[in-house]
């Protein structure tokens, strides 16, 4: 009863002293923001890759450490492998078992503190000591996780060491490349013993109009301390640097206890989030007790309203928004799965430009740097939680541990990214093998219950393949007209949106197979092309390979696919039919094209010795494949005129010819100055064609509206390579150890001209404070390290990548080439 009192008296006292004007509030003293709670700790760990039978799977005093700094992909630096047990699903690469190892120090003065380590992602199988102790185990890679390391850490002097065992050596545990070790960041966290939670606060935007926006941010505060406390809790609200809100509140919690305090703040004229305008807020959350700031906590969020109407789509802030996304594995290309920020950047940038609104991250949690990014930049994304659930998909994946696992994987999902604006729907599943039965609708439901627990603002899906019961499954996939049985999983109620993968010729039936729930192309399309190769005549359907089941033995002998829209798989369709589609009907609130860019593995419709995707709209080294221009011409305002094949043919070939095309009524094409003819989009068409005779020279291009030119392209035949050039994205970056400037070859002849079909093997030289981290060309069939200096361009390109260091400077990169000039190009460490 004595306790009772006194924490109401001391409670009572606060509350005062908030009351009379803001009195006690000159005694919170207003620190400087940004109070640093966690900190960068990537620098300087041993690592041991166990590779040895000998070693039987541990380490000793006698173990051969080297020095890296984290993120770490092992999988990355090894050779391709036909024998690799990964398969051609892990990209032929294989995983292993990894030691990691750290050590540090802390100051005395942390004996008073909280200290904890997080890892945003350990693939996989992590195991976790400090000090001899064993803190705990995580199989699933793609979570984060935490450590309180306070009771066993050493102080002053006397070094701390912490040990990770990652174990990816039972393959093969994933039907793409997963990467292996510690491939996302890892942070050191210092707190006081009364402080928010992690991911503590909940902020939710209940009302939102274009004068006003209620704020609700709900802050989990533990108290760590054997003591009961008394304290403010005090919220800041900024846009960019201004303060425009602050709201104060007074409260005592017990000893050991975790209590949660709902604050609702009143935006005026509030500046909402959309794709086409991302604004952020941040909210300082601040605990002080004895007027001294103790602890700092900052959430970004956006303001917006939201809905998926059943016959308008997707309504954001009132307005109707159609979908435009893509799906995207948690790979970067040459960097594998080590995560860095630029590099994630670079490629929503590139989609960016290319129309796109929308990200789904397939099939997984995803960095947490990708849903910040997405945040500021304008993404609608889909966060997905699990690519199977009891029953595997793989020999040694998820399932196998799914039953003790799944809750608390899904919920650490849900508490860290639930503050994210850019977070529009919840998917609990892709392609789950139970969908088709009454398990799949009792696991749905369960799953749907845990995320509604933690969030209750956005939408719940699967992508399902596909959502309705199909009486004839032949490999044409043709779907009857009339309403269809949904599967056990869209019938169990633990959907709030249908979730279709693939099936596009059931999309029209929506309304009638599913007359109460909204509709959303969780994945589509899946074509194939490789980048600069070009199959004649381009106006012919290949499915490749003839059957979803049937060895990927189709195609070409030299495993090329054509880059017309073409191509393939039979579950899926061609870029064109799809998008054709869901631009027709409102109520299609969008699509998720598989996929942005390309990825490592999964090397459909080949195996060896193809090793990454050619579903990408986008290659593995980040250039544009040719259909990348039919979207930029259908989603964006930008003016476009693409013309395409290159114009590298054999004298008399017949050659077809494409051009994608916006703003504009028609285009006329010229031959060495001669017109072709001029054409016009029929009806619902995306492109135009013409088939000609080669004859070398200049191919032009030109569109015109009502009379007028609104573009000019041209193409001419070059002839052998003779020179490189060199082009970065940026030729000014940051001296941080980690920033990224990704640099382009392009083969050219003596004039200049870009030469289409050089495959010529390039070297590189770096000189100054910075390392080549990365060399690619695309190809999916090249075996060269893309931890090299020496790589083969495909189809006239190369990439490489230069990482800087820490020293503000200049770094030269030279390329050279047998038998062709050499290029250089500087880059700005700043």
């Amino acid at each position: 009863m004595q306790l009772f009192l006194n924490r109401k008296f001391k409670l009572a006292f606060y509350i005062a002293c908030v009351g009379l004007f803001g009195a006690c509030n000159s005694s919170l003293k207003n620190e400087a923001l940004d109070f640093d709670r966690k900190a960068d700790f990537n620098d300087k760990w041993s690592f041991y890759l166990n590779d040895s039978i000998r070693d039987n799977d541990t380490i000793s005093e006698t173990t051969e450490w080297r020095t890296l700094n984290l993120p770490h992909d092992w999988s990355i630096e090894k050779l391709f492998d036909e024998n690799s047990p990964t398969g051609h699903g892990g990209g032929y690469l294989s995983g292993g078992l990894g030691w990691y190892k750290k050590e540090f120090s802390i100051d005395e003065s942390g004996k008073n503190k909280l200290i904890s380590i997080v890892f945003d992602g350990v693939y996989s199988n992590s195991q976790v000591w400090i000090n001899g102790h064993y803190l705990g185990k995580r199989p699933n890679g793609y979570i984060w996780f935490e450590y309180n390391l306070t009771p066993f850490l050493n102080y002053g002097k006397t070094k701390n060491v912490i040990l990770v065992k990652v174990d990816n050596s039972k393959q093969p545990n994933s039907r793409w490349y997963s990467g292996s070790g510690i491939y996302r960041n890892v942070w050191l966290k210092t707190t006081a013993k009364l402080h928010v939670d992690t991911w503590g606060t909940y902020i939710t935007t209940p009302k939102v109009s274009k004068d006003s926006a209620v704020v609700k941010i709900e802050t989990a505060v533990q108290n760590s301390d054997r003591q009961e406390k008394t304290a403010m809790l005090r919220t800041r609200i900024f846009d960019a640097n201004t303060m425009v809100k602050t709201v104060k509140e007074a409260f005592a919690i017990g000893a050991g206890q975790n209590q949660k305090i709902t604050q609702n703040i009143l935006l005026d004229a509030p500046k909402l989030w959309s794709d086409a305008h991302p604004h952020l807020y941040r909210a300082y959350t601040e605990i002080f007790v004895d007027g001294e700031l103790i602890d700092q906590y900052k959430t970004n969020f956006g303001v917006r309203s939201f809905k998926f109407d059943l016959d308008k789509g997707f309504m954001l802030n009132g307005k109707q928004t159609k979908i435009k996304g893509v799906c995207m594995h948690h790979d970067l290309g040459p960097l594998g799965a080590a995560i860095n920020t630029r590099a994630i950047e670079r490629q929503l940038e590139i989609l960016k430009e290319m129309g796109v609104n929308g990200i789904r991250t397939s099939h997984n949690p995803p960095a947490p740097e990708l849903l910040d990014l997405c945040d500021e930049m304008g993404f609608i994304v889909m966060d997905e939680a699990f690519d199977m659930w009891e029953r595997s998909k793989t020999k040694f994946d998820y399932g196998n541990v799914w039953e003790e696992w799944h809750k608390k994987d899904l919920e650490a999902q849900i508490l860290r990214d639930r503050n994210h604006p850019s977070i529009f729907m919840w998917s609990i599943g892709n392609e789950i093998p139970e969908q088709w039965n009454e398990r799949g609708a009792e696991i749905g439901r369960e799953l749907s219950k845990i995320v509604k627990t933690l969030d209750t603002t956005r939408l719940v899906t699967a992508g399902m393949n596909p959502p309705i019961h199909i009486k004839n499954k032949e490999v044409t996939l043709q779907f009857e007209d009339t309403a269809a049985e949904p599967n056990a999983l869209a019938g169990s109620g633990a959907l709030d949106i249908i979730g279709y993968n693939y099936a596009h010729q059931t999309y029209a039936q929506h309304q009638k197979n599913f007359p109460n729930t909204p509709f959303i192309a969780t994945e589509t399309t899946s074509t194939l092309q490789t980048r600069g190769h070009y199959d004649f005549p381009s106006d012919t359907t290949k499915i490749w390979p003839v059957r979803w089941d049937k060895v990927f033995t189709e195609g070409n002998p030299d495993n090329t696919v054509s880059a017309f829209d073409q191509v393939r798989a039979p579950w899926g369709s061609l870029h064109e039919t799809a998008w054709k589609i869901i631009k027709k009907h409102d109520y299609l609130s969008g699509m998720y094209i598989w996929t942005g860019f390309d990825y490592i593995g999964e090397p459909t419709p080949y195996t060896w010795p193809s090793r990454s995707s050619y579903f990408g709209i986008v290659d593995l080294a980040g250039f544009p494949k040719d259909v990348y221009y039919m979207y930029q011409s259908e989603w964006t305002d930008k003016t476009v005129l693409h013309l395409f094949p290159h114009w590298n043919w054999k004298e008399g070939q017949t050659v077809d010819i494409w051009a994608y095309y916006n703003h504009a009524d028609e285009v006329e094409l010229f031959l060495n100055e001669k017109s072709l003819g001029t054409k016009r989009k029929e009806a619902d068409d995306l492109h135009v064609m013409w088939r000609v005779p080669f004859e070398a020279g200049t191919l032009k291009a030109i569109s015109r509206k009502n009379g007028a030119v609104v573009m000019e392209k041209e193409i001419k035949t070059a002839g052998k390579a003779a020179q490189l050039k060199l082009h970065a994205d940026r030729n000014t970056i940051k001296a941080n150890g980690k920033d990224l400037s990704f640099i382009t070859v392009n083969i050219q002849d003596n004039k200049g001209i870009f030469v289409p079909k050089a495959n010529n093997k390039i070297s590189f030289q770096l000189g100054g404070d910075g390392k080549i981290v990365g060399v690619a060309s695309g190809d999916p069939t090249n075996h060269e390290s893309f931890k090299g200096t020496k790589h083969s361009a495909l189809n006239g390109k190369c990439l490489v990548i230069v990482q800087a260091g820490d020293k503000a400077s200049t770094v030269t990169l030279t390329a050279t080439s047998p038998g062709l000039k050499e290029a250089t190009i500087n880059i700005q460490l700043n």
